[in-house]
């Protein structure tokens, strides 16, 4: 039942493409305020405004929205146009080369092709042109393969630099890369939401980092509330996200919500990959639904489909059918039957139509002329229709709009809230919105906080987390159970410490490992020092690994060359083999090794003490062949090393103080503070190059 009221609720006044008005530059308003849905920053300033009535404050009070009423809402933003032309995409693949067509095929290639004997170029895309209007939703379709994801990516600017050719503008001006960024928004095929947020905090995080600071947080509140509405969540939004183990929102709503995510800002240009992939029909009908009142509070609305049902047909205002990287049909879903009527392949009154295309596409690709009949044909009856309509032009050509006037209308009706002013004198539309809404640090508060807010939610997660590190503890604790000052001590001191420090921990986990092994074990010096070194090299670590993240592409590999790069920052540490004896083609190995700092510096935390001694008189003999003997014989044996030596070593003599044993490890170089913050800095360091190689190779753009 509170399906079928959801979607009831979700009924909006007729679309656009009902409404035919006369764009005069001084009557569009006029005309279009009748017959478009409000923008969100309108039902904002109307969610606003019932508020104060109820509460005479600005507490959230949820009031139902009707939206079909317009009487009192602003008119809608100026229109926009995006139009893409000779849209081309094309990769270098390889070649299988066999022994027998070698000399044929390096005889034939064409150096101006871009072809070589081992590899050979494939056309995703090619030459697709078409275009897209606000208040209108534009299907870009086909079978899989045909590239669909493809076109919506490089309309989206989300391929890289110059692989890309033809044209992309709005309202006939070219649209700057950042530009776009600021007014589109791109939800993915896949939902990454944090599973224990609610519907309402997580829009609520997103209107913290999207919306600027200069909006007060009573008004980012009633922002988000609108949205629920308009995203028909109302019923869903103090419900967690939930994943596999927690039960949480449905698949439809959960769509739903990732959309609300990157339409927080009201943004101009909506791109979807797929959005209705994996749901069931209904579900998959109320996102469309969604996606139609969104187009029709002003924005354009791109997104790829497979294969739509007959409700969904009915709420498409375009359709691009794609046929392995070719155009084979454009135009608005009531033209179909004619079109394929008029190809020799009419749609039986009976069957979906999308269906029937999609088909006929299918069975042409497998017939050996493939679909290059259904392509010329669809040139030459678009060619048609343009003699046909020769006197029409587009909104944005009769109003005679600039792209800075057209953004300026938007911003003033409320669109498009990302710190833009519409008073901006400037004269690039670039310079009227910034390229990001908040400083970093306020965008890093607010991701800490969620992720934070998620993690607090998951006591299992902590407790399994915290059970390990006791456990390991407890291992370590009984195993090395209050060493002696003996030579064996302190060879197994030096055993315990190397491996303390491979097994870093968070903070919290950090301050429960040192205090389980620091008292047990018997370790001497500063507790707190031995605290803060264990940190700061999972602090290291985890940025280590935070960067190679974001430089290797597959996560099984991530896995070997982490695994193969600690074993030998650890050979080189300079616990397996001191610094002296590293051969000197491989020293800089040692003094890049992540563990060496760390490990240099519990050691030093722990054998700093000038006069206390470690080796006394006849154990001297210890963890050497003689170790085994009576006393008596080593007292014996130490009496005639000391009339050898010319010196007195009795039983009570100290050979050995812990600074000979740091002079034995090698370590005396830098103090134990100083390698705390070498440590440190390699945390910053490895931050810093994974920022630099998200800019370098952003995995958001295809090669």
């Amino acid at each position: 039942m509170s399906r079928v009221v959801a979607e009831n609720s979700m009924s909006s006044p007729s679309p656009v493409r009902d409404c035919v008005p006369f764009y005069d530059r001084r009557e569009v308003a006029m005309e279009m305020s009748a017959c478009v849905s409000p923008t969100l920053g309108q039902l904002l300033k109307r969610v606003g405004d019932v508020r104060k009535e109820v509460t005479g404050d600005e507490t959230p009070v949820h009031q139902v929205l009707d939206v079909s009423d317009t009487s009192s809402v602003e008119p809608r933003s100026l229109p926009f146009v995006l139009s893409f032309n000779h849209i081309t995409y094309s990769v270098k693949v390889r070649r299988k080369v066999s022994l027998g067509n070698f000399f044929r095929r390096g005889a034939a290639a064409d150096p101006g092709s871009g072809e070589t004997l081992f590899s050979a170029t494939k056309t995703i895309l090619n030459d697709i042109s078409g275009e897209a209007r606000d208040g209108e939703i534009m299907a870009v379709m086909g079978a899989s393969g045909s590239g669909k994801s493809t076109l919506i990516d490089a309309l989206a600017n989300r391929m890289a630099k110059g692989s890309v050719k033809g044209s992309i503008s709005l309202n006939g001006e070219q649209l700057e890369s950042r530009l776009l960024k600021v007014i589109s928004a791109y939800v993915m095929q896949d939902d990454l939401l944090f599973p224990m947020l609610t519907v309402e905090e997580t829009l609520m995080f997103a209107a913290e980092f999207r919306l600027p600071r200069t909006l007060s947080k009573s008004k980012k509140k009633l922002r988000v509330q609108a949205l629920i509405d308009q995203l028909g969540l109302r019923n869903a939004a103090k419900t967690v996200i939930g994943d596999e183990g927690h039960r949480g929102v449905s698949g439809g709503e959960r769509r739903r919500v990732s959309i609300g995510i990157d339409i927080i800002h009201d943004p101009i240009l909506l791109f979807l990959d797929e959005p209705t992939s994996g749901l069931d029909s209904t579900s998959a009908y109320m996102v469309v639904k969604v996606l139609q009142r969104i187009a029709q509070s002003g924005s354009i609305v791109i997104m790829s489909i497979h294969q739509p049902s007959y409700r969904i047909l009915g709420l498409l205002d375009r359709m691009i059918f794609l046929s392995r990287g070719q155009t084979v049909y454009s135009g608005p879903p009531s033209n179909l039957p004619l079109f394929f009527s008029d190809f020799g392949h009419p749609i039986p009154d009976n069957e979906n139509k999308t269906e029937f295309a999609l088909d006929l596409i299918r069975e042409l690709e497998g017939s050996p002329g493939g679909t290059k009949s259904l392509v010329e044909f669809h040139k030459s009856w678009q060619a048609l229709k343009r003699g046909n309509n020769t006197n029409s032009e587009s909104p944005a050509n009769v109003l005679n709009l600039s792209l800075k006037e057209a953004i300026s209308a938007s911003i003033s009706k409320g669109k498009l809230v990302s710190g833009a002013t519409a008073t901006n004198s400037a004269n690039s539309p670039t310079s009227m919105v910034p390229t990001f809404a908040n400083p970093s640090w306020i965008e890093m508060a607010v991701l800490s906080k969620r992720s934070f807010t998620n993690s607090w939610r998951m006591p299992e997660l902590f407790g399994v987390r915290l059970g390990a590190v006791m456990v390991t503890g407890f291992i370590l604790a009984t195993m090395f159970w209050r060493l002696d000052n003996s030579p064996k001590g302190v060879q197994e001191r030096l055993g315990f410490f190397a491996f303390a420090i491979v097994s870093p921990f968070p903070l919290i986990l950090s301050l429960a490992f040192a205090a389980t092994t620091f008292w047990a074990v018997g370790l001497d010096g500063s507790f707190f020092f031995y605290f803060l070194i264990i940190f700061a090299s999972f602090w290291a670590g985890s940025s280590f690994v935070t960067f190679l993240s974001g430089v290797v592409p597959h996560v099984m590999l991530g896995y070997t060359i982490v695994v193969a790069i600690l074993a030998y920052f650890l050979l080189f540490s300079g616990f397996f083999i001191n610094r002296d004896r590293i051969p000197p083609y491989w020293i800089w190995f040692h003094y890049i090794s992540l563990v060496k700092y760390p490990y240099e510096a519990v050691l030093q935390n722990e054998f700093e003490d000038p006069v206390k001694c470690f080796v006394r008189g006849i154990q001297i003999f210890d963890n050497t062949p003689l170790g085994a003997v009576p006393n008596a014989l080593k007292i014996k044996l130490l009496d005639s090393l000391s009339n050898s030596l010319g010196m007195k070593i009795t039983s009570a003599t100290c050979v050995t103080t812990g600074a000979d044993i740091l002079q034995q490890q090698g370590i005396t170089d830098l103090s134990k503070w100083s390698c705390l913050w070498v440590t440190v800095a390699w945390g910053f360091l490895f931050r810093i190059l994974f920022y630099l190689s998200l800019l370098v190779g952003s995995k958001n753009k295809r090669s």
